[in-house]
């Protein structure tokens, strides 16, 4: 799907679609487009086709390319995902490409930051201002992580707070699947990191004294999110591994408990063993109560191996 947006002269914030050929000054939104309509932007834009199938393939790493005046910038944009009721949160790589006349954002699914720009939650947005429109996608993708990871915060309190009452494998699944969007996070922030980086330091686009101070910026929000990803990372590892060793002492508490029990059991079936055989004459053989006076006695014997067993907190 392509749709084309350029802003009106007069209303920053607003855009409208234009239909037909991109003009100067467009935006060209391309949603998992097909090979007709790659082969059509690259020709009426004059892009290398590679620039925009880059942005198609899931394993692309951020990164920063320039070729005959055309720019391409790829990030890693979060993304939420829904696998058999299990919301996860994973990241997907968005491609820009910048010409000397329009913008060019390419991706496999639907962005929801780009759609902050059609809203005009973006202030001072314009589809002219190229560059500007580069840091201001790289500046709320930074404050979407920033989002997502208040979330992920939120998720990790309450998970603990579960863990306390009870331990189920439904929470520590949870806790992994926080903790694999979190590496997620933390590898893509800094990949885009290192390009806005290199952006900084090599300046392929013509950038203003008022780009390059947003730029920095930008850096220090995406810095923030990362140092939050790597922090609550740290937290989930930690909670894990707490959490492990409290189900593996439960688990040792429980078999301390069943092998004393079984030793007190023990106790009268032993004796019930030697009383059970019939090979030699024992004690109170020919004494009418001898069965109670035995009972009593194994029941003595097993209450004082409690006791002492108490004593010493084997259970």
């Amino acid at each position: 799907m392509i749709q084309i947006y350029r802003s009106k002269k007069d209303c920053e914030p607003v855009v409208t679609e234009i239909v037909g050929v991109p003009e100067e000054g467009a935006w060209v939104r391309m949603t998992s487009p097909t090979e007709a309509e790659l082969a059509k932007t690259a020709e009426s834009c004059c892009i290398p086709p590679e620039f925009l199938r880059a942005a198609l393939d899931e394993e692309e790493r951020p990164r920063i390319d320039a070729e005959d005046g055309v720019v391409l910038v790829v990030l890693d944009v979060p993304m939420v995902s829904d696998m058999e009721g299990i919301r996860t949160l994973t990241t997907l790589p968005l491609g820009i490409v910048i010409t000397d006349k329009l913008v060019v954002t390419v991706c496999n699914r639907e962005v929801p930051i780009l759609d902050d720009f059609l809203t005009g939650k973006v202030r001072h947005f314009h589809t002219v201002k190229r560059t500007l429109f580069l840091f201001q996608i790289f500046h709320r993708n930074a404050s979407s992580y920033l989002h997502h990871l208040r979330q992920i915060e939120r998720s990790i309190s309450r998970i603990e707070v579960e863990l306390h009452r009870s331990m189920k494998n439904e929470e520590l699944f949870q806790m992994m699947e926080l903790e694999k969007s979190l590496i997620y996070f933390s590898t893509s922030l800094k990949s885009n990191e290192a390009v806005l980086e290199r952006i900084l330091r090599t300046k392929p686009l013509k950038m203003y004294e008022d780009d390059a101070e947003f730029l920095e910026d930008v850096i220090i929000e995406n810095k923030q999110a990362m140092e939050m990803s790597q922090i609550y990372l740290h937290i989930l590892n930690g909670m894990t591994q707490a959490f492990a060793t409290i189900i593996s002492n439960n688990l040792n508490i429980v078999m301390k408990f069943l092998a004393s029990a079984t030793i007190i059991i023990a106790i009268p079936t032993m004796i019930a063993s030697f009383y059970g055989m019939n090979v030699a004459d024992l004690p109170l053989k020919d004494t009418p109560l001898a069965f109670e006076i035995i009972f009593a006695i194994s029941c003595i014997v097993s209450v004082l191996l409690g006791l002492f067993m108490w004593r010493k907190k084997f259970f």
